[in-house]
């Protein structure tokens, strides 16, 4: 099996040209699937009961989309093509995103300055896990208070905008841990390792239970903060859709429909009065 899984790997990559982080998550998705139905060359029908169980388990509209895809890819890899049909993606709003205050009260809790840049930039930028991690020092734009963010999701560049604030404390922790502009901005303390994603997500629930918020804290909920907090500042859908680096409106547009308290503003002021 490890042949099939190699060439498969193979053929994600040249033949499809995916991304090594899109290859890996649908190989492991089809070691698991090999394992559930106990044959590396599932025939039509077993594909079938295999994933109308998985259509009626809790899972979430992304990790099914992945895993059906995941399994026409391995079946045209194997000669067997199958198409399989796609459930409706629903109507998700965005809930538990932080407050002005408690974006406030997460940075006041950093213990130095290397944590405060950390989710400093995360915070102004609204930068995704991979590609905080990815930055490097000269792709700060301290002049325009903005960040260059390469190969971000979709292997595309774009910018990001900053405050002049975040600036100040990226300036302060280049000078208490200096770098060569070629280097990662952020690394890791011990052995200076590039920074991972999962370094990020613990440094962000460790500042959270020092600040005492008992809502899960992770990096990606800062994106959707900082979008939410934007929208009720009166931010135009499409000055956030460029800071997110959205390819569509249409996906930024999930803020609009979560902004509960903007709606009933808006309802009070225009409501008819019947009595």
């Amino acid at each position: 099996m490890e042949k099939d899984i190699y060439g498969f790997d193979q053929f994600l990559l040249v033949r499809r040209g995916l991304q090594p982080i899109t290859i890996q998550s649908y190989v492991k998705c089809i070691k698991r699937i090999i394992k559930a139905i106990g044959t590396p060359y599932p025939t039509h029908d077993q594909i079938e009961d295999y994933v109308a169980k998985f259509y009626r388990a809790g899972y979430s509209y992304s990790h099914k989309t992945n895993t059906i895809i995941a399994i026409e890819h391995w079946m045209e890899y194997i000669g067997n093509p199958i198409k399989l049909g796609r459930q409706q993606k629903p109507k998700s709003i965005i809930k538990n995103t932080l407050s002005e205050a408690e974006v406030t009260k997460l940075i006041f809790n950093c213990r130095n300055i290397r944590e405060s840049a950390i989710i400093t930039l995360v915070a102004y930028a609204g930068l995704r896990n991979k590609e905080l991690c990815n930055l490097r020092v000269q792709d700060v734009d301290f002049g325009n208070n903005s960040v260059r963010v390469l190969e971000g999701k979709g292997t595309k560049d774009g910018i990001a905008s900053i405050s002049a604030e975040c600036t100040r404390v990226l300036i302060q922790y280049l000078t208490e841990y200096p770098r060569p502009r070629e280097e990662y901005l952020f690394t890791t303390l011990e052995h200076g390792n590039k920074y991972h994603p999962c370094d990020l997500r613990k440094l962000f629930r460790k500042v959270a239970e020092r600040a005492g918020i008992q809502k899960r804290v992770y990096p990606h909920l800062m994106r959707h903060t900082l979008a939410m907090n934007m929208l009720a500042r009166g931010a135009g859908i499409y000055t956030i859709k460029e800071q997110l680096r959205h390819s569509f409106v249409d996906t930024t547009l999930i803020y609009v429909n979560s902004l509960v308290p903007g709606t009933r503003n808006e309802y009070d002021k225009f409501v008819p009065s019947y009595v």
